[in-house]
């Protein structure tokens, strides 16, 4: 049921995902209900030429308890990513607990080329749970953006600088007006004034959309007031205290 509610969910039919990660626990239990419930579904209404693939990230890294289904989903996000649907090891041969032949569903004995006939590629990946509780999420493919397609963003957006004196804040708004000409967008410069730079004591951020933030980090680089400015300074960081009081005790203040 929760195979069939993942793909209504998704508005697709099961001849739409070409694999599937299993949740694999490795029993002679566990495995052909897992199985036989994939051949039920998946299986179903979809030619001998594109089978369902199964396979099992356990095969690689063994049971990772709570982390199993996301463990899966990383791995079928970057088979994705790569074009290529990775073997399963240690499999001789399909388990005869199974009856393989009710429907499409082939074992990643080795790796292959994953194809799809021109459409994303899509894949399931079930986890479940010690407690009876089962998941099924089916991926797909994002499509690739082509540099035509690569535009700025409209809303206003955050450029952070930081310095270690006001001066040196100043100098640096004014390297930043040197870089910025008309083919760099505001959102690239932004991410990365926000995750590839230092932090230090002295701070600007210029908010706006791009005439105003050039504006912004003119004035800035002039010492001059701007209303896309806010200028700071950052507090000194307290220090990290440990107390290890021995028997449990605790005083009032202690913390602070």
């Amino acid at each position: 049921r929760v195979i069939r509610a993942a793909l209504a969910d998704a508005g697709l039919s099961a001849r739409d995902v070409d694999a599937v990660e299993a949740h694999g626990t490795g029993t002679r239990l566990g495995d052909p209900i897992e199985a036989q419930a994939l051949l039920a579904t998946y299986g179903r209404e979809r030619p001998a030429e594109r089978p369902l693939w199964l396979g099992s990230l356990k095969s690689n890294i063994g049971h990772t308890s709570a982390a199993a289904g996301v463990a899966g989903v990383m791995k079928m996000v970057l088979a994705m990513r790569h074009g290529q649907l990775p073997r399963t090891l240690h499999v001789d041969a399909p388990t005869p607990r199974v009856d393989w032949s009710a429907g499409e569903v082939r074992l990643l004995a080795q790796a292959r080329a994953w194809e799809t006939g021109g459409g994303p590629r899509r894949a399931g990946v079930s986890s479940f749970g010690v407690s009876g509780t089962n998941a099924h999420v089916i991926l797909e493919q994002v499509p690739e953006a082509s540099s035509s397609e690569a535009h700025d963003v409209s809303a206003p957006v955050p450029w952070v600088l930081s310095a270690k004196s006001p001066q040196a804040l100043r100098e640096q708004a004014a390297r930043l007006l040197e870089v910025c000409g008309p083919d760099v967008r505001a959102g690239d410069v932004g991410l990365s004034l926000a995750v590839s730079r230092s932090r230090f004591e002295h701070r600007a951020v210029v908010v706006g959309d791009r005439e105003q933030l050039l504006a912004g980090v003119r004035a800035l680089a002039a010492g001059e007031p701007s209303p896309f400015v806010v200028e700071g300074r950052a507090s000194q960081a307290g220090k990290t205290v440990f107390v290890f009081p021995g028997q449990g005790s605790q005083w009032a203040g202690m913390a602070s």
